[in-house]
């Protein structure tokens, strides 16, 4: 029972935790969205910069690689970038290992309760016989609370991670679409600058 308490208060802590880390304005502030959308010219990439510094964030941290790396050619920065974003997903999906565990421990600890209880109930019997109705009815509350505080532990956390695993990964797709979107932004600016240098140098 001791240990089937521990794994249901570290269960909650993980599931408040995770509730708190994986909201989309701590992992994709609405600043740095609304910065990419509005980010056009070179002249833009340091308003983009600062905000993304302004406000640290998983996107935030990406976007400002992809700007750093931004003289590397696109498929180099591209491949660093996406090191990058699993490295990212990985951060984000700390604690759900241990919603995981707690899924698959917290029943079996109550089926160990439940055959605890069973043990001590025919044990108990044994020496006092079936007209002690105490040691019947201690044995059969162990077993009942033991299987109903495993399924207690182990639903909450069986939701919470499936539902945070659900959230990572479309969040995780979300900013691989908008990294994608501003790679390409950056280097059609470059493409696009090196296109309108290319006349000027050949007049001269």
């Amino acid at each position: 029972m001791a240990v089937l308490v521990a794994a249901s208060i570290i269960g909650l802590t993980f599931i408040i935790e995770r509730g708190l880390a994986l909201r989309e304005s701590k992992v994709m502030p609405p600043e740095v969205k609304s910065a990419l959308e509005t980010c056009r010219t070179a002249a833009d990439l340091p308003m983009l910069r600062r905000i993304c510094q302004q406000h640290p964030s998983p996107l935030g941290r990406l976007v400002l690689y992809a700007e750093k790396n931004r003289h590397y050619p696109r498929a180099e920065n591209a491949s660093g970038l996406e090191t990058t974003a699993r490295h990212e997903v990985s951060r984000l999906e700390r604690g759900l290992v241990i919603l995981e565990i707690t899924v698959g421990i917290a029943p079996l600890l109550g089926l160990v309760g439940t055959i605890y209880g069973l043990i001590s109930l025919f044990g108990g019997m044994s020496v006092t016989g079936q007209s002690d109705n105490s040691v019947l009815s201690g044995g059969i509350a162990l077993a009942l609370n033991s299987t109903m505080l495993g399924l207690v532990t182990a639903i909450p956390s069986l939701v919470a991670w499936s539902y945070y695993n659900k959230k990572v990964e479309t969040m995780a797709i979300e900013m691989a679409s908008l990294c994608e979107g501003f790679l390409r932004q950056l280097y059609h600016q470059d493409e696009a600058n090196e296109m309108a240098d290319a006349p000027a140098a050949s007049h001269s």
